[in-house]
């Protein structure tokens, strides 16, 4: 029996890793104890794939940070600014390229696909000097073996390495990323031959762009890259991985002639259509990895669905060359359901976390080898027939309030000029009006009362007096600063899909279900397994606390229905696009409840729009649609002087500007910074912008402090492509994840650098 594993999660059961990091990044321990949390996370993951039965078990999946920028460290293209010259790259550079450090900024980082996982961009360019820089492959496969495992080294395919990088800043954007591949192959070379020598029988390569829309000459990149490879790679099996989506027909072609390639793996749990494909053809004595089981998500597989694919395929492919695999990596799902005490027996009887995946595939693969487990698929089946008839699952109200929702599209009354007109005789604002993005900063102690409070060891009057003194404290720093439009500072929420998942019905929460975001940070996705309703307000309270602190308007805060979604494990029993309405249903009574609680400035954050877009271009339009429309039917219902404001992370926008000037908000916040501007570009080609917009003037994910220079230089570039009548002056996120040594002084030269233009421009006047 076969059974393969594309990859698993780093973090560990209990977050090991990310508080290893975290101490060893706060000089509280060494580069030796993170290196030994590290070993043993391996070391544990191996021992649990091997002892399930797992045939194909993947090595070099762990990573530090990210494993795009392992592959950058293994091919020694360091950017200039770490000073980095030769011989083998240590974790000082390594952390450096990750996070930044005093002296020079951070690499670019962004969304792996469309995932809520995020990568470390590598910056290319024509002088770029590749060496093998870092021997963690081949360490790691030397590592397993030594545990008595026998590994499959896993190394980011050259094609899509090239491909999900840019252009370094100085190199002309029209660089052709793919002329690197004659300077970056010699290196793979090297550390094939060495992993050959170490005693590897296959080795992984992933190339998941075969998924996206490619042109000619990037599929015929492949085909030379692995031309080139071929000799090297002979003696080996070699798999070629992809993921995420439906492969196109062209590029399946492409990918099942690539020569000194032995088997190639699909994702056919979100690529149906590639079943189509291979049952009308699939090259003899190759190896099929079939995905049949969910890497993105936390569903029970249906073991019966599975089997009759998997058996299908046989037919096509070879009793003896079909493996039984995941659809991804398993680094986009929690990591073990065992850790999950306080879910209840049924909700979890539908759930599988990584730990049970490999469970699942090893099962699948048994059956097919004629070794059924009959309980473990009759205990299966009978989960899932409790999942599709439990009254917990169906609301007939809220199924009924969704269906009415076809009729209209949701627009306000009048067009954003005449109401951006009627908020500013409301608000009386200055011009280029400062704000925050909506969380400070949550201290140890912010924390311990949160936590103790919700294992009910402190009374709600004492919870609500802590907030209350933590709210006027954050309440009276912004009056200090003189910031325009205040925030409350989120201190009551953990999360801020998490908070309002907590409030609505239809979700469950884990103890333990993190997923790595980026480095060690992790988010802990609620579970969407029923219909959505909002039972009562869930901000409102606060809001109206915090505004009866202040005189200048203090905003609400939300989060947007699109973004609980792509941020939540969604149920797969309906279309995405229905349980999104149902999530804007609930949030429009919030909405129209702080209205009526005397709150004129509500920001309904979007920070995720961008990530739900499909990998396809055929695909977006339709997303694009239903997304927009399920943040108008959040607000449709305000007054004209009440200012909807949305915010927005990751600025690679161009292509879905008209969207987001679609969903109509009054005024819109964008991370900006660690992308240079690219955002601005948008304006400068002539869409023309009409709303309120605030691209972030600093970036919040890094420690270092802007100057007000600095912040004045940023805003005077964004003058020059935006009217100084609809310009906001904001931080690119909130400020949650900082210390308050980093946020007072950044966000009063913040404050210091917008005055400084208001003079400017009125004397300019």
């Amino acid at each position: 029996m076969a059974s393969h594993i594309v990859g698993y999660p780093r973090m560990g059961p209990k977050r090991e890793l990310k508080f290893a990091l975290e101490s060893f990044w706060d000089g509280k321990s060494t580069a030796e104890d993170l290196q030994k949390v590290s070993a043993d996370l391996r070391s544990s993951i191996w021992k649990q794939m091997s002892e399930a039965g797992t045939k194909y078990i993947p090595s070099n999946t762990f990573a530090h940070y990210d494993q795009v920028l392992d592959t950058t460290a293994m091919l020694g293209a360091v950017p200039p600014r770490y000073g980095y010259t030769s011989g083998e790259i240590g974790l000082d550079v390594y952390f450096s390229m990750a996070r930044g450090n005093a002296s020079v900024p951070a690499m670019e980082m962004t969304k792996w696909f469309d995932t809520n996982y995020h990568y470390i961009v590598p910056e290319l360019g024509p002088d770029v000097n590749f060496s093998y820089a870092s021997h963690k492959a081949v360490n790691e496969y030397k590592e397993a073996k030594a545990l008595g495992v026998d590994t499959v080294p896993v190394l980011v395919g050259p094609v899509s390495y090239l491909l999900l990088s840019k252009a370094a800043k100085g190199v002309e954007k029209s660089f052709d990323l793919l002329s690197l591949l004659p300077k970056i192959l010699p290196v793979y070379k090297e550390v094939i031959t060495e992993l050959k020598a170490a005693g590897a029988t296959w080795i992984q390569l992933d190339e998941p762009v075969l998924v996206m829309d490619l042109e000619g000459h990037k599929l015929q990149a492949f085909t030379g890259a692995y031309a080139e490879l071929e000799s090297t790679l002979s003696g080996l099996n070699v798999l070629v991985e992809t993921y995420f989506a439906d492969i196109p027909a062209e590029a399946y072609k492409t990918l099942t002639s690539l020569k000194g390639v032995t088997a190639f793996g699909f994702d056919l749990v979100r690529g149906t259509k590639t079943l189509d494909l291979v049952k009308a053809g699939f090259p003899e004595g190759k190896y099929l990895f079939a995905g049949v089981v969910d890497g993105r998500n936390i569903w029970a597989n249906d073991f019966a669905a599975s089997l009759s694919t998997l058996q299908a395929l046989e037919g096509v492919v070879g009793k003896d060359k079909l493996v039984v695999s995941t659809s991804c990596s398993l680094l986009h799902t929690a990591v073990d359901l065992v850790n999950e005490t306080k879910l209840d027996d049924e909700i979890k009887s539908w759930l599988a976390f990584a730990a049970q995946k490999i469970v699942e595939v090893n099962a699948l693969a048994k059956a097919l080898a004629g070794q059924k487990d009959e309980a473990l698929f009759s205990a299966n089946a009978a989960a899932l027939a409790s999942r599709r008839s439990s009254p917990r699952v169906t609301n007939e109200g809220v199924q009924k309030a969704a269906a009415a929702l076809k009729g209209s599209d949701h627009r306000r009354a009048t067009n954003v000029s005449a109401r951006l007109d009627a908020q500013q005789k409301k608000l009386n604002l200055p011009i280029l009006p400062t704000t925050t993005i909506g969380s400070f900063p949550q201290t140890v102690e912010l924390r311990r009362v949160r936590r103790e409070y919700k294992a009910k060891k402190v009374s709600e009057e004492d919870y609500v007096k802590a907030m209350k003194e933590e709210i006027k404290k954050v309440v009276d720093l912004q009056e200090e600063l003189d910031i325009d439009v205040l925030v409350h500072g989120e201190p009551e929420r953990n999360d801020m899909v998490e908070y309002f998942g907590e409030q609505l019905s239809g979700f469950a929460f884990t103890a333990n279900g993190w997923v790595q975001s980026y480095g060690s940070r992790c988010v802990k996705p609620p579970v969407i397994y029923g219909d959505v309703s909002r039972p009562k307000a869930m901000t409102v309270f606060w809001s109206a606390m915090a505004q009866s602190m202040t005189s200048r308007p203090m905003k609400g805060m939300l989060t947007g229905p699109v973004t609980i979604l792509n941020w939540s494990f969604v149920r797969n029993d309906q279309p995405r696009h229905e349980t999104c309405y149902q999530i804007a249903l609930a949030i429009k009574d919030e909405v129209e409840d702080l209205e009526k609680g005397g709150i004129n400035v509500i920001q309904i954050d979007e920070a995720a729009l961008r990530e739900g877009l499909p990998l396809r271009k055929s695909e977006h339009a339709f997303y694009l649609d239903w997304a927009v429309h399920s943040f108008r039917i959040t607000n449709c219902g305000v007054q004209d002087t009440t200012q909807i404001h949305t915010h927005m992370c990751y600025s690679h926008f161009n292509d879905i500007i008209h969207s987001i000037i679609d969903m109509d908000a009054d005024v819109i916040t964008i991370e900006n910074s660690r992308s240079d501007e690219k955002l601005l570009s948008v304006f400068r080609e002539g869409v023309k912008y009409g709303a309120g917009i605030g691209p972030g003037v600093y970036d919040i994910h890094s420690p270092r402090i802007p100057s007000s220079e600095e912040i004045a230089d940023r805003v005077n570039k964004m003058l020059a492509v935006l009217e100084q009548n609809i310009l906001w002056v904001n931080p690119d996120c909130g400020l949650k994840t900082r210390k308050y040594t980093e946020v007072k002084p950044a966000l009063k030269n913040m404050v210091d650098a917008a005055k400084l233009i208001r003079s400017q421009l009125a004397s300019a006047k």
